[in-house]
């Protein structure tokens, strides 16, 4: 449970400063900022430690899990740029938290009630937590389509959480590299896509710090997956946004609305059932 709670964290951590560099420069170019800097670290911890990279049905898994995860961040890109962000992003969130648990429940059979009451708890404070403030007197323009957004978006994050096989001995940071790759690519053709140039690694330093978050968040979700069920640490691992709208309030100062703090509590109390 702790490798999956450091791994909301982490990845909470991540999004937020992938946030603040998105706001000095071209999210795309961003993008591939971040997840080169992500691929670097985790390279770097596979030839330190010698690492046997995966093969067969493992590395067919892990590049599967890092296309899934950069499927996902298209349809969140594209729902954000059509001003849909107050459906796009709390609906995704859950999505992506409940693929897991409705995989790992047909997988592994159902967890005990308490864990089966905290997972919609969570799945509750995750939706509440995602709401901006803005949420509330936000116009709906075109709600079908925010929520087909949504729905792929999430079915995306959460494909990433399913597919990403489980580590064998010896194997941490190869499974990771190449999942990293595989959303590299993705990361480039949607820079290509978009027309934009290859940027500067050093044009955006915050996205080398997001991208290095970003990739210690799956290395403590895949510790996690190791330690206990798919589901248990999907939906724990799926409460970043928790730490997102934390640090935003610490850091930039950013008014968090009521139904937002009532997201955190319910975050908190979805943990203590999941303990159980």
């Amino acid at each position: 449970m702790l490798s999956a709670l450091l791994s909301a964290a982490v990845w909470g951590s991540g999004d937020f400063s992938g946030g603040l560099a998105s706001r000095r420069g071209n999210q795309y170019q961003v993008l591939v900022i971040v997840t080169l800097s992500g691929t670097l670290l985790l390279l770097a911890l596979t030839l330190l430690l010698r690492e046997p990279l995966p093969t067969g049905a493992p590395a067919f898994l892990a590049a599967a899990a890092g296309l899934a995860g950069g499927i996902g961040i298209v349809f969140l890109y594209r729902g954000l740029s059509i001003d849909r962000a107050a459906t796009v992003a709390p609906v995704a969130a859950v999505v992506t938290g409940a693929v897991p648990v409705l995989y790992g429940s047909l997988s592994q059979g159902l967890p005990n009630p308490w864990q089966m009451a905290g997972f919609a708890l969570a799945l509750a404070g995750i939706f509440l937590v995602s709401r901006s403030p803005e949420a509330e007197r936000a116009k709906d323009g075109n709600l079908r389509q925010g929520l087909v957004l949504a729905v792929c978006a999430g079915l995306g994050f959460g494909g990433f959480f399913v597919l990403l096989p489980a580590t064998a001995p010896g194997q941490l940071f190869a499974p990771l590299l190449i999942a990293r790759l595989a959303s590299l690519v993705m990361a480039l053709v949607l820079l290509a896509v978009a027309r934009q140039p290859l940027p500067r690694v050093t044009a955006h330093p915050i996205a080398i710090v997001a991208g290095l978050l970003d990739s210690g968040g799956n290395l403590f979700y895949a510790l996690a997956k190791q330690s206990t069920r798919l589901d248990v640490a999907a939906v724990l691992s799926s409460l970043y946004p928790a730490a997102t709208v934390l640090l935003a309030w610490i850091i930039l100062k950013e008014r968090v609305a009521r139904v937002q703090w009532a997201g955190a509590a319910c975050c908190l109390a979805a943990v203590a059932l999941i303990a159980v």
